[in-house]
């Protein structure tokens, strides 16, 4: 897979861009968890989100945020990592002109940065948040959550209790001309440590091309 370097807000960014033959053929970037707890592209779940994604068409894009691996700059509280994400999609669209739908998906800290893209970028069609830290984080941005996705978490999460999850989702799907799906993997914990793993990137697959067929917010 190729190794790309790409200009963000704080210098280069380090990421893996998959491309695929079809000039228009949807695209997706994918988001690490947290900076600072080790996160980075190469994730076991961004890893496998990465290769969901482009086993359904996609052209796919992950990419380390400011301060990991090759990236410059530093950690930066989110705000600086939104930016980064920004920057990333930007990239990916500069390539793939012709693209007519976009993706985001994102795991844990990842999953926040992803639903704050989503409410910038208009043109993103789907999003995918596993494990959102809706303990850690505010998602009250969300208002009203601009398309429809996928939440899914385990229920034996303990990074992001699953209570808190679905107080998220009971708020969102308080909102009218959206559906956000949520689904939780009986027995996962936050990484979907095996057998889990199987079963998250196959719901995922399952939701994204169900949308794909469907061809709606």
């Amino acid at each position: 897979m190729p190794e790309v370097i790409f200009p963000g807000p704080e210098g280069r960014l380090e990421g893996r861009y998959h491309p695929q033959k079809e000039r228009d053929a949807p695209i997706a970037i994918v988001l690490h968890p947290h900076p600072q707890f080790g996160g980075t592209m190469n994730n076991k779940v961004v890893y496998n989100l990465h290769y969901a994604f482009y086993n359904m068409g996609f052209t796919v894009l992950r990419f380390n945020f400011r301060g990991v691996g090759r990236s410059q700059g530093e950690y930066d509280q989110g705000i600086g990592e939104l930016s980064d994400a920004a920057s990333a999609l930007d990239y990916l669209q500069s390539m793939n002109n012709n693209s007519k739908h976009c993706w985001v998906a994102g795991f844990s800290f990842g999953a926040w940065i992803g639903m704050q893209l989503l409410m910038r970028r208009p043109e993103i069609t789907g999003f995918i948040s596993v494990s959102p830290p809706a303990n850690m984080y505010d998602f009250s941005f969300l208002a009203p959550c601009p398309s429809s996705g996928l939440v899914i978490n385990g229920t034996t999460d303990r990074v992001a209790p699953p209570a808190d999850t679905r107080t998220l989702v009971g708020k969102l799907h308080e909102q009218k001309g959206i559906t956000v799906t949520h689904q939780e993997i009986d027995g996962a914990g936050h990484f979907f440590e095996e057998p889990h793993m199987d079963t998250m990137i196959g719901n995922v697959s399952e939701y994204v091309k169900r949308r794909l067929t469907e061809n709606t917010r």
